[in-house]
């Protein structure tokens, strides 16, 4: 079979880790994988798309049949289990460097503004690091979305932090799981950079504030706290992001989307543009800011 694959949020970036799962099953099969061009003609293209605001490819797709998924096309179902545990081609990313993949899938929470509970369901293991882990390279970037709320998450936490292994948990850990002894855990991991938390509402102020509290104990460098922040009510947003300026967490704004794809307000965008250029943020208040 001749495939092609379409990453729809483009493929220059941040890797499409189901489309590595499918162009590495369909090699193992024999099968000849490349990325869509236009005008070739395909027994089957791949289609995936993560985000709803994304706008669709506007090229002409030949193929005997296209398969489109993601939750940017409102699909929350998962790949075959035989695609699933496939380990993922790299190589269709040559220029990104880390692994990336799941220790657990599911969430305990049920955020109205997350997907991930209707798409994945209740918390549970997904792999080991060292099955994630690629031969090339000592960096992994975990893709979780509580791994805090799983004794299993804790597990490989633990056995990371005995290992040269480099560690960026990129959809922000749940700072209502970090205890004393979570933020020991935490303490022993080698951080590619930040410390990620999420605070989408007022309610979580005090809660990272003691989560910090706990990891500055146990001797995780204040430079490496980071959040992000959804964006809905600016007049709110604006009084968390001060608040976690002030605790020495630097805020990350998220305008909001809905499940439509629907356009944030000019002045979410603002607000985020304000608090996401550093020097901005710093040198002039809220009220002040032009850009």
């Amino acid at each position: 079979m001749k495939i092609g694959l379409i990453d729809v949020d483009g493929h220059s970036g941040f890797p499409n880790l189901a489309l590595m799962r499918l162009s590495a099953y369909h090699k193992a099969r024999g099968d000849e994988v490349e990325w869509c061009t236009p005008l070739l003609h395909y027994d089957r293209v791949y289609m995936s798309k993560v985000f709803t605001f994304s706008p669709d490819v506007d090229i002409a797709v030949q193929a005997d049949e296209v398969v489109r998924g993601g939750t940017g096309y409102k699909d929350y179902g998962s790949l075959p289990p035989e695609v699933e545990t496939t380990p993922p081609d790299y190589s269709i990313y040559p220029h990104y460097p880390h692994a990336i993949g799941f220790l657990t899938r599911g969430c305990i929470r049920n955020c109205p503004w997350c997907i991930v509970p209707r798409k994945e369901g209740a918390i549970r293991p997904a792999a080991t690091w060292q099955e994630i882990k690629r031969q090339d390279s000592r960096n992994i970037v975990f893709l979780d979305n509580n791994v805090l709320a799983h004794e299993y998450g804790l597990q490989q936490i633990e056995e990371l932090g005995r290992e040269q292994i480099w560690v960026d948990f990129n959809q922000g850990l749940d700072a209502r799981l970090i205890t004393s002894e979570v933020a020991r855990l935490l303490s022993g991991l080698h951080w590619m950079r930040f410390v990620r938390l999420s605070c989408d509402t007022e309610q979580m102020i005090p809660v990272i504030e003691q989560a910090v509290a706990y990891m500055r104990e146990a001797g995780i460098a204040p430079s490496r706290f980071w959040a992000y922040m959804l964006v809905q009510d600016v007049e709110e947003a604006h009084h968390r992001a001060l608040a976690l300026d002030a605790m020495g967490v630097m805020p990350f704004a998220q305008p909001y989307r809905d499940y439509d794809g629907g356009e944030p307000t000019a002045e979410q965008k603002k607000f985020a543009r304000w608090v996401n250029a550093r020097q901005a943020f710093r040198v002039c208040r809220w009220e002040e800011f032009k850009g």
